[in-house]
């Protein structure tokens, strides 16, 4: 039982070194007809956190994101 509670402490200070922050670029501007969407886009290899940062009113917070996921796995081929 002391060895799971070792090893389950070891993880979780693993893991709270670990942030998403860590890994970001340089904001990315997409121009879409709607206006710019300001991304932050994270490692290739790290899409699932790829969100917008800025979008114009008239656009979702849902349609920016995944324009900046889009955006990621462009990035990611190339």
């Amino acid at each position: 039982m002391t060895k799971y509670f070792l090893l389950t402490g070891v993880a979780i200070a693993a893991l709270a070194g670990c942030s998403p922050k860590d890994y970001e670029s340089a904001p990315v501007t997409l121009e879409t007809p709607q206006g710019p969407v300001v991304c932050q886009l994270y490692t290739k290899s790290r899409l699932d956190w790829d969100r917008s940062v800025t979008r114009p009113n008239t656009m979702s917070v849902d349609v920016a994101d995944a324009l900046c996921e889009e955006e990621g796995r462009r990035q990611q081929r190339n």
